[in-house]
């Protein structure tokens, strides 16, 4: 494999709410100005997207092309390179990148011209390096729908827990991690956090590819073998003790070998293909609005308004909220006028259909209204049945229109990914806990029965700071073991009682 694909950390909405616009599409004063000067035609030209960039995501846009001479004879990094550029695995990684994987490696780079500047943008409004980008290169190639078997999603490969720790909305309807501009945005909240963890920007890369509670515990582990070690030399010290997983230990290398090779593309034989920028426009539209309508609102066409609105899955924007849907730069008063103008039943992607009866399957209840089951259940996740498999009569499902499906997208359930496959009770009776927004060290050590000094020995952890997200050890593997093996005991002579007569 190629790059390598993090996890990010691995280890009911009652009351409808207008969900803020995202930060990179909140109509600013500047933005709403450039995409008005666009309403004398249909569509924006390039250069008009490239001022509508440059106002919403900032002159971080205005990038020099990729293989010019400037940057290839005279590179400027804003993370470390220079000092590890001829270390053994980061020799490798160059090498690979240059060699071997060079088709792979400049195909993903080209990819990347697409999504850089406005990730490029975020990360210097945040205060990080802006040379960060290549930790989404080595996550994903910059894949908005990139799909791990840890069930990691996106451009920056979170895992579901963690996405909604730093603010992302994943659930039936939506999912912020294929949203590049959102997923930006939580990953480097996650990355500072990180950084301020542990004092340095090649362990926080490290925590985010490992998980910071096994990075906490590394360095606590072998605090004695890394005596000396200062800045980002820690990292490397710690990767040289048998501990990190050779995932984590080869992350770091990786992503200072990208940087050398994406700011010296020709020093290296590889010339990169620019794709048009992203960016867009925003739109408030009502709750269960189709993206079908919103496209022939706009006047754009069926992929791009599927590409701005990755984060929508099931081809309408969700029933319980009001959102900023997407379309291309310079349509969104187009699309504002057309939406409004439409009648609600109109603008819905669905129309609802009662229940009537205790003898209808849900598969004859989908075939009598022209949909599939499998569409009938995208669009109600809370189909309620009888014991028998009935569906319980008087109830409401919605009926997907045939443009609202042609829309959706065919993923896995994000429900069920929260925990890379395993349950919350599962991981607990495993001794792990993922940290909650709101939660401290103090009220999981009470959740659990144990103290904030034994949660911290057990985590390698020295202060008291906890991240959304986080995976802790709650009980070692000892007491554990011990219940998992009175458990089998208990079992075991439950079978051997004979039976009441």
């Amino acid at each position: 494999m190629l790059l390598v694909t993090g996890a990010c950390g691995r280890a009911g909405r009652g009351v409808p709410v207008i969900a803020p616009p995202p930060v990179a599409v909140a109509p600013t004063p500047m933005a709403s100005r450039v995409s008005a000067s666009l309403l004398t035609t249909d569509r924006a030209t390039p250069d008009e997207v490239v001022s509508t960039v440059v106002a919403v995501f900032g002159d971080s846009a205005v990038l020099l092309p990729v293989d010019s001479a400037s940057a290839a004879d005279d590179p400027i990094w804003d993370i470390d390179v220079r000092s590890y550029e001829t270390h053994d695995r980061v020799e490798h990684y160059v090498g690979l990148f240059s060699n071997s994987a060079k088709d792979v490696f400049r195909a993903r780079l080209s990819r990347g011209t697409r999504y850089e500047p406005m990730i490029r943008a975020k990360l210097r409004a945040s205060g990080m390096p802006e040379d960060l980008t290549y930790l989404a290169l080595i996550e994903s190639g910059y894949d908005p729908h990139a799909y791990s078997r840890a069930a990691a999603v996106g451009m920056w490969q979170f895992m579901s827990g963690t996405a909604r720790g730093v603010g992302m909305r994943v659930d039936w309807w939506m999912d912020e991690r294929r949203d590049p501009a959102r997923s930006t945005d939580g990953a480097i909240r996650f990355l500072r956090d990180l950084q301020k963890q542990f004092g340095s920007l090649y362990l926080a890369a490290a925590a985010y590819n490992g998980g910071p509670g096994r990075v906490a515990r590394g360095l606590t582990r072998f605090a004695s073998e890394l005596d000396g070690a200062d800045g980002e030399d820690r990292f490397f010290a710690l990767a040289e003790q048998d501990y990190l997983r050779a995932e984590t230990k080869n992350y770091v290398p990786q992503i200072i070998a990208a940087a050398l090779v994406a700011k010296m593309p020709t020093r290296y034989g590889l010339v990169i293909d620019s794709l048009p920028l992203y960016g867009y426009d925003s739109v408030l539209v009502a709750p269960g609005t189709s993206l079908g309508h919103i496209a022939a609102a706009s006047g754009a066409t069926k992929a791009e308004v599927r590409d701005l609105n990755s984060a929508v899955l099931r081809g309408i924007t969700p029933p319980d909220a009001s959102i900023w849907a997407r379309v291309p730069v310079g349509l969104a008063d187009r699309a504002r006028m057309a939406l409004d103008s439409l009648p609600e039943a109109d603008r819905l992607g669905y129309r609802m259909a009662s229940v009537s009866g205790s003898s209808t399957t849900p598969a004859g209840f989908a075939g009598r209204h022209g949909v599939t089951l499998k569409q009938l259940r995208w669009f109600n996740p809370a189909i309620k049945t009888t014991k028998k498999g009935r569906l319980v009569a008087g109830q409401s499902l919605r009926i997907p229109s045939a443009l609202a499906i042609s829309f959706a997208r065919e993923i896995p359930d994000p429900a069920i990914e929260r925990y890379g496959g395993s349950s919350p009770t599962t991981l607990t009776s495993r001794g792990i806990h993922v940290v909650k927004r709101g939660e401290s060290l103090g009220s999981i050590a009470k959740r659990y029965g144990t103290t904030v000094t034994r949660l911290k020995s057990l985590n390698g952890i020295k202060g008291s700071r906890v991240i959304a997200g986080q995976t802790l050890r709650v009980r070692s593997g000892s007491s554990v073991a011990k219940k998992s093996t009175a458990k089998k005991k208990t079992a075991s002579t439950k079978k051997k009682t004979p039976p009441q007569r």
